[in-house]
């Protein structure tokens, strides 16, 4: 990992500690976020860097990912992953706060974002997919990575993982260090 992506990845994990006033939350992000990535830099080795891909997706392998495009995948995929966990979380938490159990707050919360991140997801591996279907081998990679990326983080990563891993944290999930107890309380 490069410094840039830990500085990413710490600065988010302050950002959200404050948002939500769990460190757990936080966390649970940082730690989703780098698996949707590493997931997707999977996929791109799989179908850039062998050949198994090219007859199914009429792709040609070149042995190589385009220098740019890790780090490119990396932002792009922090965004929006982001975007969806907050969703969820913020939903979780109104549910919480509501008085329902956290396996119910869960429920509810996830049932509530559900159509907002599934639509957001489709349109942006719709969007993503035309790119791959772009001549220049770039481009290629380029719409494959973020179609995968998207795809994986918005189904698998926050739709099964991120309810699932707050599920067994339970009220844990909520948990913030004793020192950080003085944060402003917000309105999230």
């Amino acid at each position: 990992m490069q410094t840039r992506d830990g500085f990413v990845l710490a600065l988010t994990i302050v950002v959200l500690t404050v948002a939500f006033r769990s460190l757990a939350v936080a966390l649970i992000a940082a730690v989703l976020t780098l698996l949707s990535v590493g997931a997707a830099y999977g996929v791109l080795v799989i179908v850039f860097q062998s050949t198994w891909a090219e007859g199914l997706l009429g792709l040609t392998s070149t042995g190589a990912i385009v220098s740019w495009l890790p780090l490119f995948l990396f932002v792009v995929l922090f965004g929006l992953s982001m975007d969806y966990h907050v969703f969820v979380v913020s939903r979780v938490r109104e549910a919480a706060r509501a008085g329902l159990p956290m396996q119910l707050a869960i429920a509810r919360g996830v049932t509530r974002s559900a159509a907002v991140v599934t639509s957001a997801a489709v349109v942006m591996v719709a969007v993503f997919s035309i790119v791959a279907t772009l001549s220049l081998v770039q481009f290629e990679q380029l719409g494959v990575g973020l179609a995968v990326a998207v795809l994986i983080d918005a189904t698998l990563v926050r739709g099964v993982l991120l309810p699932a891993t707050m599920a067994l944290l339970g009220e844990r999930t909520w948990w913030l260090l004793r020192l950080l107890h003085r944060l402003p309380a917000g309105s999230s």
